[in-house]
């Protein structure tokens, strides 16, 4: 197939792949994925775009006994964390995932999402339980049959992580081809500590993010939930 030469005639499945798209956060946990799909996700993903063709990423798959597992540390340390702060300094944000300090307008757009997405819950400010057990939900994958975890080698710039970024959007809309969705999450980065030694990377690889993946749970009122964009004009300047 001639790459210059081939036109997406059916551009509406290319839209309806990236509008579709969303942070899935509810699966059908008995609704397994086809080791071949995965597979095929990853080959379609591994056509993104990266500086002078470095390729810098590096992928972990998890289904069924080695999932279950890393879950149940996972889960075991949060809720240690949890019933004793401090233990929550073992673990937290490393490598500079966010910024040392939030302005706005992105810290009023993080507080709209995490306090929309609660109040869809019904988990309102002050329900440290509520937010515990929702918090938790990412280390259960939310279900999904399938966790991915994503490195890259410490020793690569920041325009690598450009380069993930295309390549992480690029796998989450091939999904999308497959009847699958996704959810990224940096969540996971707070407990690289027991993800690195577990999936077996080395202390050369740094932990990008996580990511679930699986067919979603229709029915679960959290996936109703869709973030607000900004319109072309906030974010365009025409010279």
């Amino acid at each position: 197939m001639s790459q210059v030469k081939t036109v997406a005639r059916d551009s509406v499945s290319v839209v309806c792949a990236i509008e579709s798209r969303f942070s899935c956060r509810a699966f059908l946990p008995d609704k397994p994925v086809a080791r071949e799909q995965v597979d095929e996700i990853l080959r379609i993903a591994s056509c993104a775009a990266s500086s002078t063709n470095t390729q810098p990423w590096k992928v972990y798959v998890l289904q069924g006994d080695r999932r279950d597992a890393l879950v149940a540390n996972v889960c075991a340390a949060h809720d240690a964390a949890y019933a004793d702060p401090s233990l929550a300094a073992e673990y937290g944000e490393v490598d500079g995932y966010y910024p040392s300090e939030w302005v706005s307008p992105y810290i009023d757009r993080r507080r709209h999402n995490g306090w929309t997405l609660y109040g869809l819950l019904g988990i309102e400010k002050g329900e440290k339980d509520k937010m515990h057990v929702q918090a938790q939900r990412n280390y259960r994958f939310f279900d999904a049959p399938v966790g991915l975890m994503f490195t890259i080698d410490r020793v690569m710039g920041r325009g690598s992580l450009i380069d993930y970024g295309m390549f992480l959007q690029t796998l989450m809309l091939a999904a999308r081809a497959f009847g699958l969705h996704t959810c990224p999450q940096a969540a996971w980065n707070n407990y690289a500590k027991i993800v690195m030694p577990f999936i077996g990377a080395s202390p050369d690889e740094m932990l990008v993010c996580g990511m679930s993946l699986g067919y979603a749970d229709e029915s679960a009122r959290v996936n109703t939930y869709r973030t607000p964009r900004e319109t072309v004009e906030t974010f365009t300047c025409w010279l």
